[in-house]
């Protein structure tokens, strides 16, 4: 058991969050596989409050990307606090979301709200975080790579990807393989006396 635990962490301690896309189809059921996996998640009442909108059509990815990017510039140029652009400024992005077009897939994921169709749902933004993360690991795990992108405001989303107003984007994730040119920042994660408290 320890044995396991232990190589699973050190699997997913090799995770990064990828902006460089190569172009290569990803095979077919993996990302449904990865889907079903992030579905096993906890959700208050077992209501599953999410949907996980899957692009691939080029013409709809760059729909996408382009309104995305409108959101972006006005948020970089107008809306992001000096705190905010000094803390990002060492990742090195702006508003610039070429992955949104050159990842094979993108997977925007909506958390569900009461509606026509849909029950009340509760703990939403808890129980779809937790279905996000089992998402990221099972990409992961399948030897993909991904990026959680959360432009602000997101409401454009339900029109691009056709979606009533009761189904709320929480967040966008590129999906694909490193371009072989890939860089990713040389990040440290804290040690587990910061993170963990054992009473």
């Amino acid at each position: 058991m320890v044995r396991d635990a232990e190589a699973f962490a050190e699997r997913m301690a090799l995770r990064r969050s990828v902006r460089d896309f190569a172009g290569d189809p990803i095979p077919d059921g993996v990302i449904e596989a990865a889907i079903r996996a992030a579905s096993t998640a906890p959700s208050g009442a077992n209501v599953q409050p999410w949907r996980f909108v899957v692009l691939t059509d080029p013409a709809r990815k760059r729909r996408l990307r382009e309104a995305a990017e409108a959101e972006e510039r006005a948020f970089y140029d107008r809306r992001a606090s000096a705190e905010w652009l000094g803390a990002i400024a060492r990742l090195g992005t702006d508003w610039r979301k070429p992955f949104l077009e050159t990842a094979p897939a993108v997977i925007v994921v909506f958390e569900v709200h009461q509606g026509p169709n849909s029950p009340k749902p509760y703990y939403v933004k808890e129980s779809v975080g937790i279905a996000v993360g089992l998402l990221i690991t099972a990409l992961h795990h399948a030897g993909l790579v991904t990026l959680t992108h959360t432009p602000s405001p997101m409401r454009f989303l339900n029109e691009v990807c056709e979606r009533p107003p009761e189904e709320r984007p929480y967040v966008v994730m590129p999906v694909g393989y490193p371009a072989p040119d890939a860089q990713v920042p040389d990040l440290t994660r804290k040690p587990l006396d910061e993170v963990m408290i054992r009473w």
